[in-house]
Parts: structure tokens; C-alpha cells; sequence
């Protein structure tokens, strides 16, 4: 493996978020989307955050990447405050956003040319990290003949090609179908278990959460605080087939209660247990038109 693909050596990666609050202006009020979030990711730590929607989580990842600045608390990498965007933090986000005049590998080597790496050793971590992904076949192809699977392949690949110290992922299979999305997993966790990169992951999926992690952090309806930190005691490498077992089954049961009550919340009571029930009235006959 090339110089530029060896993990940051000397347990490098170290994301702590210290009572994180983040609030901004509208035209009626002034929000409050994040309150008192403290999180921290160990070096080589797969750390995810789930919670309902609007809650903060991408806010919280989009900080640690340095996109915004929080109104109160801190954010630091290896004990160095975050004030932008670094190579150090690698950024994945949901669509797509490679260059469609590139090639698959002039993608992944884009970063190392900007970092003044010459291209024999570019072409050659590009290569390598393409390999690992599965993805060598298809270096010379433009992004246009690839699935959404491949796209997103490559953007993982290309935020790693620089060697970051953590790379944050924010919903990056949130657009793939089911059957995709697995796989995607799957690949992802192996790689990882490969360069043992520090990773913060954004998702809505509780399943995906409990697969990939080895901790993860449950957030409230927003204003976004941490509601539960839960550790995910199973073994590496994960097997798709873990996912049926009593611990990974009893996991999920737990962080579905934690994330329905907040959904709840987040909704703002409208949805509630009886109005739920009322999903399955009986119309006595009548047609839905008729009863209204």
C-alpha cells in the first residue's frame, strides 16, 4: 500500500465535541438546533448518530467538518480546535458529487494533485484504494456509466486518497435501494477494518447504525441533544447474517423505542397512539368520500 494510504499513525483521529450548542436566525425567531451535545470518536473508532429528522445530526457532522461554527462549546481533531474545512477531515455526503468530466481514477487522484503529489504515486493510491473498493475495473470510466452504488463507492474512496485522519460520513446510502444499500455496508465496514480510519457517520437507518458501529450516539428531537450513548459489543468483521441474532435483534428493539418517542416529539403531537389506531377504522362498508 502507498505512503499516502496508510492510516495517520500514533492513534491520530480524535474527534471530541465539547457542550456543542448551534442556534441561527429566521425571520420570526431565532432556532435553537443543537443544545449541549458533547460526543467524542476514539482514533480508528466507527462512531454513527441516529436520531429523527431535524434533530441536528448533519449540523453536528457539518461543525466537526468545519462548515459551521457553533454558538457555544468547542470542536477539536487530536486536540486542535476546528476553524474550517481541512484535508484532515475527509466529507461524504448523500448525492453524488463527483466531476463528470473525470474518470473514475482522475476522481480519486484529484486531491493528491492538489496536495502537489506527482502523478506516478497519485495514479498508484488511486489504483490501490480503487482495488480495495472493487472498483479497479472501472477506473477509466466516466460517472455517468456507473450505478448510484459505484458513484458513491468513489466519493468514499476519493475522501479517503488524501490519508484524513477521520472521515465523516453524512447519510451516504440514504438514496441507494435496500439491496444496494446492504451491500454498501458491507463494503464500507471492510474497508474500514482495513485502513481503521476514525469515522462519524450520520444516518437515519437503525439497522445500518447497529451493523457498522462500534458506538452510537441517539439524539432527542430538536433543539438536538444526546439522549443515549449505546455501545455495540458485536464481533468483527460483521456478516450481513448478524443481523438476525438475539444481540443484534435486542439492540435494534432498543434504539427503535429511543428513536419513536423522539420521532413523536419531533412530528409535534399530531401523531399519537390513538390517532395511529385510527389508521385502521373500520368504515362499516362506506367508501373513505362518503365517510368524510
Amino acid at each position: 500500500m502507498s505512503e499516502q494510504l496508510v492510516p495517520p499513525a500514533g492513534g491520530k483521529g480524535r474527534i471530541e465535541v465539547a457542550d456543542f450548542s448551534l442556534s441561527y436566525d429566521t425571520v420570526e425567531a431565532s432556532v435553537e438546533a443543537v443544545m449541549d451535545v458533547s460526543i467524542n470518536v476514539n482514533p480508528g473508532e466507527f462512531v454513527s448518530i441516529i436520531g429523527p429528522s431535524g434533530c441536528g445530526k448533519s449540523t453536528l457532522l457539518n461543525a466537526v467538518a468545519g462548515f459551521l461554527k457553533p454558538t457555544s462549546g468547542r470542536v477539536t481533531v487530536d486536540g486542535e480546535a476546528v476553524e474550517g474545512p481541512n484535508a484532515d477531515r475527509g466529507m461524504v455526503f448523500q448525492q453524488y458529487s463527483l466531476f463528470p468530466w473525470k474518470t473514475v481514477r482522475e476522481n480519486v487522484e484529484f486531491g493528491l494533485k492538489m496536495k502537489g503529489i506527482d502523478r506516478h504515486k497519485r495514479e498508484s493510491a488511486a489504483r490501490t484504494l480503487l482495488g480495495l473498493a472493487g472498483l479497479l475495473g472501472f477506473e477509466n470510466h466516466y460517472p455517468e456509466r456507473l450505478s448510484g452504488g459505484m458513484k458513491q463507492r468513489v466519493g468514499i474512496v476519493r475522501a479517503l486518497a488524501t490519508g484524513p485522519k477521520v472521515l465523516l460520513l453524512d447519510e451516504p446510502f440514504g438514496a441507494l435501494d435496500a439491496q444496494t444499500r446492504v451491500i454498501m455496508q458491507q463494503i464500507l465496514t471492510n474497508m474500514w477494518q482495513r485502513l481503521r480510519i476514525s469515522v462519524l457517520f450520520v444516518t437515519h437507518d437503525i439497522d445500518e447504525a447497529i451493523f457498522l458501529s462500534d458506538r452510537v450516539y441517539c439524539m432527542t428531537a430538536r433543539p438536538g441533544t444526546i439522549k443515549a450513548e449505546i455501545a455495540i459489543p458485536l464481533e468483527r468483521p460483521r456478516q450481513p447474517s448478524m443481523m438476525m441474532s438475539s444481540e443484534f435483534l435486542a439492540l435494534r428493539r432498543g434504539l427503535m423505542s429511543l428513536i419513536r418517542e423522539e420521532s413523536l416529539k419531533a412530528i409535534g403531537g399530531e401523531v399519537n397512539d390513538i390517532a395511529l389506531q385510527g389508521l385502521s377504522v373500520d368504515l362499516h362498508g362506506h367508501s373513505l368520500a362518503e365517510v368524510i
